[in-house]
């Protein structure tokens, strides 16, 4: 039986949301499956993911072929990192304790990675918002001003008006 590692698709149209599962490759995509190892949501910025690592371990131990998609996923996440140095650790280049400090290691600076990320992105969206703010008030600066000249200019021209209608009667009623 073949195994694979792959998305199983759920969310309605349009907005996408994957179980991670372990199913027989011979089963349709959103068919029967063996095991739920996590979910993955592509919507916010950075994606969603959680999974149970020592169970994607043990499924690739076992031999289960992850997607393309699904590696990835398993990369980005440590996994794949933790199983080679699992696997130096059976082999004896590596002590456990090493082992584990080279993955806290690893995932320490994926973090920092990630937050840096979000910070830089909440940081561009404040300054593009502060950016759109001020232009918005430069345009309605402008228009105060134009319609504040336009109503002098109309007041001027009332007050000519009505002085050259003063000018005017006084000389039609001799």
């Amino acid at each position: 039986m073949a195994v694979r590692m792959r998305l199983q698709r759920f969310g309605k149209k349009g907005q996408p949301f994957y179980h991670i599962v372990v199913a027989d490759g011979r089963a349709p995509r959103d068919g029967r499956v063996i095991e739920k190892l996590g979910t993955y949501n592509p919507l916010p910025n950075p994606a969603e993911i959680q999974i149970d690592m020592d169970r994607a371990i043990y499924w690739l131990n076992v031999g289960a072929q992850p997607s393309d998609t699904v590696k990835a996923l398993l990369s980005y996440k440590g996994v794949l990192l933790k199983r080679h140095l699992l696997r130096g650790v059976e082999k004896g280049a590596l002590t456990a304790e090493q082992a584990e400090a080279k993955f806290q290691e690893w995932s320490a600076e994926k973090e920092a990675k990630i937050k840096a990320k979000i910070t830089s992105k909440e940081a561009f969206q404040r300054d593009h918002l502060k950016s759109k703010l001020e232009a918005e008030r430069k345009i309605a600066e402008e228009r105060a001003r134009q319609i504040a000249k336009k109503r002098s200019t109309e007041t001027l021209n009332e007050e000519l008006s009505n002085s050259e209608e003063a000018e005017i009667s006084p000389s039609t009623e001799e």
